[in-house]
């Protein structure tokens, strides 16, 4: 049962079972905490946190316009609020962006980083379609939250998964517009700052799904590249939410990287 701080107001979902750091999952845009069902089941015998970002699920936007300072302000806050002091952090899509910042400027509160489904370095091409779809998604039809949901998951898993489907298009549609855009805007911009990544000095794990048409392999491995002490894993047969569609191989493959990384200082 989820939780909501009564200073900071960030809704959040904390499992402890022992003295263990926690795993803390970040959301991608326009979804919430619920997105990591499948490693909330998984990791029973793990510390887990997730929580909803600024303008998701039942956590309110309060300011006009936003930056990633305040997100990672949010998750800092969070973890003081619990009395965490170091945790591995997991970042998907939009939270992935979040996890860098968060390990640039925060590092010594990290075990280990995970960055999955990344962007890195658009192409004007790809600048020009994210463009696009940020322009169909400030229109509000139910056909661009389709549109994502097929770019997020293979047309196989749709097919045989219909309550997936149904279960994160309603959280698409559950979450409230204006708040929603306003982020998305922050995605849709977004500029990769190498300075960012020269300053985190975490082991990382660099991961995406195989088809991911948004966050590519290529992009995946370049963004390895520019990041000390990280290494790439390549989730297969998954495309961008493949926590869900790939979710024993992504689990697993997390499993073993966060286990690694305990005993580090």
């Amino acid at each position: 049962m989820s939780k909501t701080s009564e200073k900071y107001k960030t809704d959040y979902f904390f499992k402890k079972k022992n003295d263990n750091k926690p795993i803390v999952f970040i959301h991608g845009v326009g979804l919430t905490k619920e997105m990591w069902t499948p490693q909330i089941e998984f990791f029973k015998d793990h510390n887990i946190l997730t929580y909803d970002l600024i303008g998701h699920g039942k956590t309110p936007l309060e300011k006009t316009q936003l930056n990633f300072q305040d997100f990672t302000k949010q998750l800092l806050n969070l973890i003081k609020e619990l009395e965490i002091n170091k945790i591995h952090l997991v970042g998907f899509s939009m939270g992935a962006l979040i996890a860098r910042h968060f390990a640039a400027t925060h590092g010594d509160k990290l075990n280990s980083l995970v960055l999955h489904g990344s962007i890195y370095k658009r192409s004007e091409e790809q600048k020009r379609v994210v463009q696009n779809r940020f322009e169909l998604a400030k229109a509000d039809k139910p056909a661009s939250k389709d549109r994502a949901l097929r770019r997020w998951f293979t047309d196989k898993f749709l097919k045989n998964n219909k309550e997936i489907y149904d279960k994160i298009f309603s959280i698409l549609s559950e979450n409230e517009h204006d708040n929603f855009i306003k982020v998305y805007k922050l995605f849709v911009n977004y500029e990769d700052d190498d300075q960012i990544l020269n300053n985190i000095n975490i082991n990382t794990l660099v991961t995406t799904g195989q088809y991911d048409v948004g966050s590519t392999t290529e992009m995946a491995k370049n963004l390895t590249k520019k990041i000390k002490n990280a290494k790439y894993a390549e989730i297969k047969d998954g495309k961008h939410l493949c926590n869900i569609e790939s979710a024993e191989e992504f689990n697993k493959t997390l499993e073993l990287f966060v286990d690694q990384n305990y005993d580090e200082a």
